[in-house]
């Protein structure tokens, strides 16, 4: 099942998209998620053509204004002035793929690392925190795909799409980070959070794993 459009998200302009983004920004920026000027965010204002409010490139997101955003076409390409962000095309295409209003990408350390750990994927099971997702917290196998890198875009959305699960709203990049989405915003945002706590728990379990002398059992 396809991410369901909200009345909301379709109405902004892109002033309102801005001002929606630039405050998002500056919460993952809080969080440490976007380090630096990386990571990027955007939101469908149209979809008759599709067009994405996409955060400009080049700027520090905890920073950002209402007017730090660029309107982009169906490809990710400017419609108007200013320069969208190097992945806008993959926004663009995730909102086409997937049906999502909203799309996050960040640069975690654990989206990072565990990436490298378990290129196959990460399977996740019996944790309450898999509600988030809309997924079962028992009994139910749950796997973040996993996808190569590369820095064409094009390249890179036909591995998304490969690997799209619609009852995952997430796909990790291989030491890149992290593609969320959601209906709108709110729930792109809380998806974030909850992969990203996955993706920690994780990376703990494994670093834990290995600080365990051999021979000693858990109980």
């Amino acid at each position: 099942m396809r991410t369901s459009h909200t009345e909301t998200t379709r109405d902004l302009d892109l002033e309102q998209a801005g001002t929606v983004l630039a405050q998002e920004a500056a919460r993952f920026a809080s969080f440490g998620w976007m380090r630096g000027t990386s990571g990027n965010l955007s939101l469908v204002t149209g979809r008759d053509p599709l067009r994405l409010a996409v955060t400009a490139s080049g700027l520090d997101k905890g920073e950002l204004t209402a007017e730090d955003v660029v309107l982009v076409d169906h490809a990710g390409a400017a419609v108007g002035a200013g320069r969208p962000s190097a992945e806008a095309a993959l926004h663009a295409r995730v909102a086409r793929i997937t049906g999502a209003d909203a799309v996050v990408h960040v640069h975690t350390l654990a989206s990072v690392a565990v990436g490298g750990l378990r290129p196959e994927g990460i399977i996740f099971r019996d944790l309450e925190m898999l509600k988030g997702l809309g997924r079962s917290a028992h009994d139910e196998e749950v796997v973040l795909p996993v996808i190569e890198n590369s820095q064409d875009m094009t390249v890179l959305g036909d591995r998304l799409e490969a690997a799209f699960d619609p009852r995952t709203p997430a796909v990790l990049v291989a030491g890149h980070g992290l593609y969320v989405w959601g209906g709108d915003a709110r729930e792109a945002r809380h998806h974030t959070e909850v992969v990203e706590w996955l993706l920690e728990l994780e990376l703990t379990a494994h670093q834990y794993a290995a600080r365990r002398p051999t021979g000693i059992r858990a109980r």
